[in-house]
């Protein structure tokens, strides 16, 4: 059976976590039998949006404690998670990955990833466990990777203002219901809502990258 670090950014497509491809993941994950820990980092949120307005707001609020809205209050500081008790990492999409596990959505190309994350990342591709990446997460991932590997990702048909090359990947063009495999790497992504698709194909995208994740899984295990 295998067990996944799941990464959250928060509670919400605007500022956080997105809740759809959150949730489309943990039921991909759960229908396959695998286990799961959540993990979010304890800090302030980049900012606050009112979903239904998309307008700022001004208050504050902590990127675990948004976190626990969609794991039920099942998740950890990402301070506590390392690679060596996981058989995979998988990052669902949202701002928040753009915002708050890192700073490209200011920064564009010559943004940072959060430290704990870029280490957690550094420690899954080390062990060539496989990672994967949905939606906007793919640019923090090539991010993380940069100077250590060239990643092959996707961010949808097209790779916005050459973002992943920037950062030091490869784009390729995929579909929302397709997933771009980086088998030398260990990595899988997939679009989601990089796209304005139905809810029904993003939910096949993810579901075939976590089924792809957890095959890779089940072959190292096989091989053990």
């Amino acid at each position: 059976m295998a067990h996944v670090a799941v990464i959250l950014s928060g509670c919400g497509y605007l500022d956080g976590a997105e809740i759809r491809e959150s949730v489309c993941t943990l039921v991909s994950l759960e229908k396959r039998g695998a286990t799961y820990d959540m993990f979010a980092p304890d800090i302030e949120q980049r900012d606050v949006v009112n979903h239904l307005t998309g307008e700022p707001m001004q208050e504050k609020r902590n990127v675990l404690v948004e976190a626990a809205r969609i794991a039920r209050g099942q998740v950890r500081d990402l301070k506590e998670a390392r690679a060596q008790d996981y058989d995979a990492l998988l990052m669902p999409g949202g701002y928040g990955v753009a915002k708050n596990l890192s700073d490209i959505a200011m920064k564009g190309p010559q943004g940072s990833v959060l430290k704990e994350l870029k280490n957690l990342i550094l420690q899954f591709s080390a062990a060539e466990k496989p990672i994967g990446a949905i939606c906007i997460s793919p640019a923090a991932l090539v991010a993380s990777l940069k100077g250590e590997m060239q990643a092959h990702v996707t961010l949808g048909p097209e790779d916005p203002d050459g973002l992943i090359k920037a950062l030091g990947g490869v784009h390729q063009s995929c579909q929302t219901r397709g997933i771009v495999i980086d088998a030398a790497n260990h990595i899988v992504s997939t679009p989601a809502y990089m796209t304005e698709a139905p809810l029904v194909e993003v939910a096949a995208g993810i579901d075939r990258l976590v089924e792809t994740i957890l095959n890779e899984v089940s072959v190292k295990k096989r091989a053990a």
